[in-house]
This record gives structure tokens, sequence and C-alpha cells, in this order.
């Protein structure tokens, strides 16, 4: 048995439980730690298997590929300034 606990032990644990509890509500706490103790060790299974399962190969992350291709023509904001650069080196007539 789990913790050492031999059947005299078990039989003292018991008999003080029902001193405390009572025979009436006894069979509820049992139902009700047997349940609660059943959740718990589901949950710790789930979280061994969780941590335990190895990713395959397909699912394994690829390395991020840039998508942004090469700009073929410079920017709009870029011609403009080469226009006006331009147009600035032209003598303008003052009127």
């Amino acid at each position: 048995m789990p913790f050492n606990i031999g059947p005299g032990e078990l039989l003292l644990i018991l008999a003080i439980a029902l001193l405390v509890i009572g025979p009436g509500r006894l069979p509820d706490v049992g139902a009700a730690l047997g349940k609660s103790l059943r959740e718990f060790r589901k949950a710790t299974s789930e979280v061994q298997e969780a941590v335990s399962v190895q990713p395959r190969p397909n699912e394994l992350r690829q390395p991020a590929q840039p998508n942004v291709p090469a700009p073929a023509s410079p920017p709009a904001a870029e011609a403009a300034t080469e226009e006006s650069a331009a147009a600035s080196d032209e003598p303008t007539a003052q009127a």
C-alpha cells in the first residue's frame, strides 16, 4: 500500500473518520474524496503526457523567409523629389 499504511492503521483512520464525520455522511465524503482523487490523477497524467510528447518532424517550425520582393523602380516619393530637384536647377523667371 502507498505510504506504508498497514491494515491496523487503516482501520484506526476509518474509525476516527467515522467519529468525526458521522455514519450518515461517511459514504458521501468517501465518494467525493474518491472522485477528487480520480480527477487529480487524470490531470497529472495529462500533464505528463503533454510534457513527454515529442514534436513530429513535419510539425517542426520552418525558418521564416522574407516575403517582401525587391522594388523594381524607386518609390513615387523619390521620383517626385528628383523631378523637383531638376526643376530647381532650371532658372526661374521672376516677374
